[in-house]
């Protein structure tokens, strides 16, 4: 599927929000016949990070691309290992949770004694438990089973800058913001939301 990859033209940046990558595009490969292929699906067990580029839709350093559901997430050379972090995605116009995204590293090696690199996979996830999209300008025919819409998910593969500042950033926000001394993973908890309550509170 790689020959289907979209290479943006200068100027352009694909920058879409948590909410439009679920409702605009996972949501439209998973439940329409003719979907917008302008993100290509890989097989992520075939492509080490550093190898998207050509071959995802890469827009900056970020590579967006469908791949199937899998628990074990391996390639020839690494993994990619889940670092515990799973963060709802709500829609801006009903409150509806329509998702959630998950984080993982890449790790060079066999699990568990990998090495750890600075490539990081966000994981975008339909909400299982179903959602209202007529209120997201979204319009649906018979509703596909949970099992058959979670079969494919969508990812973001970036990798994360040490020395990057603020200026450099404007198209795209992933990468550090500083040179400080925290680690990628302390700065995916400080991202998350403050209020941790409301996101214990959000219905599954």
């Amino acid at each position: 599927m790689a020959s289907e990859s979209v290479n943006l033209p200068p100027g352009f940046c694909f920058s879409p929000t948590d909410e439009e990558l679920i409702l605009h595009f996972l949501y439209s490969k998973t439940s329409l016949p003719c979907h917008p292929n302008i993100i290509p699906e890989l097989d992520l067990s075939l492509l080490h990070p550093w190898e998207l580029n050509g071959k995802a839709l890469s827009s900056g350093n970020q590579h967006y691309f469908f791949t199937k559901r899998k628990e074990n997430r391996s390639t020839k050379n690494g993994y990619w290992k889940e670092i515990g972090v799973t963060e709802p995605i709500v829609s801006s116009s009903s409150d509806d949770k329509v998702g959630i995204k998950k984080y993982l590293v890449f790790n060079l090696g066999e699990a568990p004694q990998g090495t750890e690199t600075n490539w990081v996979m966000q994981e975008y996830h339909i909400c299982s438990s179903g959602f209202n999209t007529a209120s997201c300008g979204i319009t649906r025919g018979r509703r596909k089973s949970n099992q058959s819409r979670s079969k494919w998910v969508l990812c973001k593969v970036y990798e994360k800058k040490r020395s990057q500042s603020k200026q450099d950033v404007n198209c795209y926000n992933d990468d550090d913001d500083s040179g400080t001394e925290l680690s990628w993973l302390d700065e995916v908890y400080m991202s998350l939301d403050d209020d941790l309550e409301e996101i214990i509170s959000l219905p599954n």
